[in-house]
This record gives C-alpha cells, structure tokens and sequence, in this order.
C-alpha cells in the first residue's frame, strides 16, 4: 500500500522525574507557575509523530514514505530509516537549521510536561502533495507538524481526493477552530485522546456528533482503559492489549495510529483495527524511546492471540501482501 505520513521529525530528549508534579504545582498560584525539576536521567533517541508512526508501520509490513522537512544534522537518521524499511524520499533537508527537538519530562505517575523546538519543521509548508504521485496515495496521514503545514495538507488532500487521517493532537493548541473544523472536514477518521477531544469541543463548540457529521470516525484512545471508536451509529470498546512491563509512555499514540491505519486499509473490522491498534502501542510502552521496540509479524499475531484471542484478519496480516 502507498501511504504518506506528513507530520514533525525530532530528536527526543527523554528526562525522568523521580517524583509527582502534582506535589509540586500550586493550583491557587498557576498565573505566576514558576517551578524546576531535576531529573535522574536523559537520553537523545531519535523521534518525532511523522517518523515514529513510519517506523511503526514499518514493522507492521509496509513501507511508508515520510513527507517533512529536517536540518542539515538530520544524515546519520535518514540512513537509520531506509535500513528499517521507511521512504524518506519525502524528507527534504533544509539549509542552514536543526532538526526539530522534543524536551519531555516523565514522573512517576507517567505524566508529562513537554516543549518543542520548531526548527527545520516551521518551513513543512514548503512541501506540496502535488509533489508526492498523488494519484497512488492509498491513505495519506496528518500528524502534528507546522500548523501552516497542517492546514495546506488538509486543504490539498481534499482538493486532489486523497483519502486522509487527521491527527491534530498537540498542535489543537495552535490551531484555529475553523482551521480545525476544516482539517477534520472530510477525513477517513479522527484520531485523538480523550483530552485532545475536549479540547477540540471546547474550542470549536461542536458536539461528538457534530465531529461525526465532518470526519467519517471518532477514534478516542483512553490509556490504560483502551479506545473507543465511533463511526456511524456505532461505538466500539477497545480493550488495550496488557503491557509486559511500563517504561516510556512516549509515542504510544503513534504506534496506535500505525497499527489503525495499517488494519483500516486491509479493511479489517473495527474490533480487529483498534485491537491491533492496541498491541501496536503496547509495544511503545515497553521500551525507553520511540523507536526502540521491534517485533516479527509473526511475534506480533502470536502476542494478539495471548491479548485478545483469534482473529480471522490475522492469516491475512502475516501474509504481508
């Protein structure tokens, strides 16, 4: 399958908070919050929403091109992609900036505070998909990225009929609400967590079945309870596959939306997508960084089995056609 994954590529600084921020943040002095944490460890893996759901779909069989735009440091990552099976044909280096940088901070309670560093990504709306052989898209996908970018993308998708996935997540914040109304507009699905959607309604007023009545299907992932997808009249509990051991909640959303999109165009049923949507992010959890998990097929539809029982969509996903 021809799939474009658009969205920011980073380098991810991952720090860990030996304590609980909610033991250290005032509720009564939040408009003058002033507060550091020192951190036990760090560690610079590779990252960002575009190349991470990528590598996810990489190893679920296919080989993604990733659309973005990087620094001139990005060289020794490119050549880490192609080796695990991403098209970075798409990646275009620009002159004279870094790659983007993530900063996040993990405590105890695996909750996050985070900053972004726009470098390279603040020029992703140089990039057209008039530029990508469109007419062969089968699923293109808009994750966080410049929001100039997400809003062209969005815009472009519909006007050369690419069937798209919207994924706005941390870029709800900067986006408008007509820009999100019109992002949403159209799209094969929404993808987003449970606080992402009560951003989005508080910001653009709409109800979940007003978001119903733009996008085709709601996915709303839940953590340890799973995700809920709605489409149509229909709302499908997804139970989360049971995580080994917890490590890093960085990236599960992408490993979730590699494992969807991945069931979504082999037309598996919804109860199949989310479950494999499930496993997918599961194996996310389990290891310090983004991309530092790998599995067979095999290994995966053996760890579906022990979760969720048989599948008959599962023969088909070990075939890797």
């Amino acid at each position: 399958m021809n799939i474009v994954v658009t969205g920011s590529i980073a380098y991810d600084y991952l720090m860990s908070f030996p304590g609980y921020f909610k033991d250290h943040i005032l509720p009564d002095k939040l408009e003058t919050l002033s507060v550091s944490f020192l951190v036990d460890s760090m560690q610079k893996r590779r990252g960002g929403c575009a190349t991470n759901i990528a590598y996810n779909l990489a190893l679920l069989g296919e080989r993604p091109r990733v659309m973005a735009t990087v620094g001139e440091d990005f060289a020794e990552y490119r050549a880490w992609l192609e080796e695990h099976g991403v098209d970075t044909s798409g990646i275009v280096a620009i002159k004279d900036e870094f790659t983007s940088s993530f900063f996040v901070s993990t405590d105890r309670a695996n909750c996050q505070i985070a900053s972004f560093y726009t470098g390279a990504m603040s020029k992703a709306h140089t990039l057209s998909f008039c530029d990508q052989e469109y007419r062969h898209i089968d699923m293109a996908i808009i994750s966080p990225n410049d929001p100039k970018a997400m809003v062209k993308y969005a815009q472009e998708c519909q006007e050369l009929h690419i069937p798209y996935i919207y994924d706005p997540s941390q870029q709800i914040i900067r986006l408008t609400s007509p820009e999100l109304e019109a992002g949403m507009m159209g799209a094969k699905a929404l993808i987003v967590n449970e606080y992402e959607l009560q951003m989005i309604k508080k910001k653009t007023g709409l109800t979940e079945m007003d978001i119903l009545r733009l996008t085709e299907t709601l996915v709303v992932t839940r953590g340890e309870r799973g995700s809920l997808i709605r489409t149509g009249n229909r709302v499908i509990p997804i139970p989360p596959a049971r995580p080994r051991c917890l490590v890093d909640p960085t990236g599960v959303g992408d490993g979730y939306r590699a494992g969807f999109v991945k069931s979504m165009l082999r037309g598996y049923s919804w109860e199949t997508t989310g479950r494999i949507g499930s496993l997918a992010a599961v194996y996310v959890l389990e290891e310090a960084g983004t991309q530092s998990h790998k599995y067979t097929l095999e290994e995966f539809v053996a760890r579906y089995r022990e979760n969720f029982g048989d599948a008959p969509e599962l023969k088909d996903l070990l075939s890797g056609r």
